[in-house]
């Protein structure tokens, strides 16, 4: 059994959540000039949001989002233990899915990125706002806090299953 539960790492990425959307809301530049941001994005060699200077509608809605989303997932981690393994063991692989997607396309689309289409008749294209180290590193950080939940998660239920063997056989010997 791990040293920390699923249900307390979700909790805790949910309370980075909530934090980074009262950043969001009143000072964008905090998490934008945050050395964690930085080094990731020197080493992937990502350019720097430009407009993360001061509070923008778009981070006012980001904001909302996270919080949003940080509020739903503190309230289903809080669920009775059944109910929230059920509910977390299909919610991880679609969040780890969607993250790894993100991840992967603000890194290889990057205007030096593997499949960048940089050159003599470039047009920015829609996901062009992604493609900065602010979204990597969230993209990065998220992938890795997800992929704890996923082990935990996986080895909280073999315990479970374990557990559940060895009751079992502790009434068929009772009887």
């Amino acid at each position: 059994m791990g040293l920390v539960s699923a249900f307390a790492i979700i909790r805790a990425l949910s309370l980075f959540h909530l934090t980074l959307a009262f950043f969001f809301l009143t000072s964008p530049s905090t998490i934008a000039e945050q050395n964690i941001v930085f080094v990731l994005g020197e080493a992937m060699r990502l350019p720097s949001p430009t407009s993360f200077s001061t509070p923008t509608p778009a981070t006012g809605f980001l904001a909302v989002v996270l919080a949003l989303l940080g509020l739903s997932d503190f309230t289903a981690a809080s669920l009775p233990d059944e109910i929230a393994r059920i509910y977390w063991a299909a919610q991880v692989p679609v969040r780890l899915l969607f993250l790894f997607v993100v991840t992967g396309y603000t890194y290889a689309f990057k205007p030096d990125g593997v499949l960048a289409k940089a050159g003599v008749g470039y047009k920015a294209g829609m996901g062009e706002g992604l493609k900065n180290r602010l979204v990597f590193t969230w993209g990065f950080l998220e992938v890795a806090a997800w992929v704890w939940v996923f082990i935990s998660l996986k080895d909280e239920r073999r315990q479970a299953g374990i557990r559940l063997m060895e009751k079992r056989k502790a009434e068929e010997n009772r009887l």
